[in-house]
Order: C-alpha cells, then structure tokens, then sequence
C-alpha cells in the first residue's frame, strides 16, 4: 500500500501549532531540541531505508541522508555544550518522535519498489514541513545568533535535500 500521508503533516501541523499552542514562541533550548529530534527523525529513517531500499538510488539518498542529518546534530549538539544550553524537550518534539515512530512502522511493513516510493515521498513531505517550519517559525524566534545562525545553515542543506528527494521520486515513477 503506497501512503503519502507522513510525518511530515504532522510536523507542519505541530510546528505550525503545538508549540505556539498560546502565542508563545518557543524558546531557543526548545528550538534546539525540536531542530535535533528532526534530525534524528531522519537519520532513523534514512538508516531503516539503507537496510530495506531496493534501488540503488533510494539507497544512496538515504546515505546521505543519515551522513548529514548526523553532522548538523554534532553541530546542534557542540553548539548547546558551548552556550552552555540544556536543550529543552517539549510537546512538539515529543509528538514528533512519537508520530516518527509510528510511520517507520508503517514504512517497515513495505517492500521493494512500494518501500522506495513511499519513503521518497515522505522525504519529499517531511523536507518539505520541516524546511517551512525552520523559515517561517523556528529560525525567526531563536534568540541566540549562533543557533539562528546554525539553523539558517541547516536549512539551506535541507532544502537541497527536499530537491534531491524530489529528483529521486521522479525518477521512480
């Protein structure tokens, strides 16, 4: 069963919402770790996509995927070590992490070509939420200028992958 229904709906939807649920922006220790539960989100995916992909080209997405995804959390993580910032868990990282879950579940149960396809669009759906998320909310309410600085540099990383992920979805039609 080929689903385009993903995480990344969630996340627009919780970015756009949970964690503004009463006007309040999030602080920048929230921020860090809803931007670093992202990232593992797609590092855990990438990794179940490197064991199940069946195309060479979904299998080399998923690579790098899981390669920089890995170094802006080692990023993320030397930054707040430096601040001296315990970053902050949250509803919307909770949820997040949770509705992760529940859709490499779902993609678990995929095989072959069906798998690619569905874990490409939600690449192209999560890259898509997540990349609106950093622009329109995450970067504009850190306060801190190097973690603004970090997430403005991950956005421009992540928005080549929501092309690279757009370019493989084609391909596998």
């Amino acid at each position: 069963m080929f689903v385009r229904l993903s995480i990344a709906v969630a996340a627009l939807s919780l970015l756009g919402s949970a964690a503004l649920a009463q006007g309040a922006k999030p602080t920048d220790p929230q921020i860090a770790h809803i931007a670093y539960t992202a990232g593992v989100i797609d590092i855990n995916a990438a990794k179940q996509a490197e064991s199940k992909a069946s195309s060479k080209e979904v299998k080399a997405f998923a690579q790098d995927m899981a390669r920089d995804h890995e170094a802006v959390n080692k990023q993320a993580l030397d930054l707040v070590k430096k601040l001296k910032v315990t970053p902050e868990d949250n509803d919307t990282s909770k949820t997040l992490s949770k509705q992760a879950a529940d859709k490499l579940a779902e993609l678990g149960k995929l095989k072959g070509a069906e798998y690619d396809k569905a874990y490409i669009a939600n690449e192209v759906a999560y890259h898509k939420a997540v990349n609106s998320a950093l622009e329109t909310q995450l970067i504009p309410a850190a306060s801190n200028p190097e973690l603004k600085s970090l997430l403005q540099t991950g956005l421009k990383l992540f928005q080549g992958h929501q092309q690279h992920a757009e370019h493989v979805a084609a391909s596998l039609k």
